[in-house]
């Protein structure tokens, strides 16, 4: 008993149990008589937690600035502190899931893109099927709104398929500046070299072992894994390419970014400074024993 609601909790029960006096009861708990009698005139909140216990099980793995966000929305704009403690009255806390050691290291800042269009980043994703089938899903993001613009889920992806499914996103979205990848073998391809060389498109190889030159879309990856693939059983392909799409269209319109100050990559994206000089990307040159040439 180290809190005064639960020690009146105490007083009361030596009362009606033992029928002693108020004076004796809290002299036995160690509480004041006026902390004993004190009434709460603090507000309720019976809509806001209502409202916060509904957004949190809609959204299991959102903390709880996240879900300020949403209830900003809809017009809630309770204090953080207060929130906060909301937040933790309602046992709402995010379980951190374990995740394998890591390297320790520096992390230098990868200069951010001035305006949508100027670099993408792309990278694989796998996960089953319930059956144990496994698949992978091609993952490709906007650096500078963070904005998704495609998640191909497949049991195969060679770069030849990485190619054809890159050409209708720059009809759709335009042709970028640089594309980021890693060094695997679908990347570095005969075939992703040829489209980059025939479609004009820099295409930058990130150091290998330093998955941290692509940042935006290893964040996204996480992201991605913690509330979609890890919060759901795939019956089928066909079933994991529908879930895809609508966690697709949710994370580019619905889901608030905390480094886009509460904004959906959507807004950012279409509200994105255009005819803005783009700046010089601070990206690290791949050494030149590295570098690959096209041959036919």
């Amino acid at each position: 008993m180290v809190t005064p609601v639960a020690r009146r909790q105490a007083v009361d029960h030596i009362r009606g149990v033992l029928a002693l006096s108020e004076r004796r009861a809290c002299a036995l708990v160690g509480l004041a008589r006026r902390v004993a009698r004190y009434i709460s005139t603090r507000a309720d909140d019976v809509v806001l937690r209502q409202r916060l216990r509904e957004l949190a099980g809609q959204r299991r793995r959102f903390g709880y600035r996240r879900l300020s966000y949403l209830l900003a929305r809809e017009g809630l704009t309770p204090h953080h502190k207060k929130l906060f403690r909301l937040y933790q009255e309602e046992g709402l806390k995010v379980r951190h899931r374990g995740g394998r050691k890591r390297a320790l290291g520096t992390r230098s800042p990868m200069t951010v893109p001035q305006e949508p269009g100027q670099r993408w980043s792309l990278d694989f994703v796998s996960d089953a099927l319930i059956c144990g089938r496994r698949f992978r899903i091609l993952a490709v993001i906007d650096d500078f709104s963070r904005e998704n613009l495609a998640l191909v889920a497949d049991t195969s992806l060679s770069g030849g398929r990485v190619a054809r499914e890159l050409t209708p996103l720059v009809e759709r979205y335009g042709k970028p500046l640089m594309i980021v990848s890693d060094n695997g073998t679908e990347f570095t391809s005969h075939a992703i070299l040829k489209w980059a060389d025939g479609m004009q498109i820099e295409w930058h190889y990130i150091a290998p072992g330093k998955p941290q030159q692509n940042g935006f879309v290893e964040s996204f990856n996480g992201r991605l894994r913690d509330e979609c693939l890890n919060e759901t059983l795939f019956t089928s392909l066909t079933h994991a390419r529908q879930i895809l799409a609508d966690w697709r269209e949710d994370y580019n319109t619905v889901r608030p970014h905390s480094q886009l100050n509460g904004r959906t990559p959507d807004q950012v994206a279409r509200q994105g400074s255009r005819g803005h000089a783009p700046e010089t990307l601070a990206i690290p040159s791949t050494p030149s024993h590295e570098k690959r040439e096209l041959s036919f």
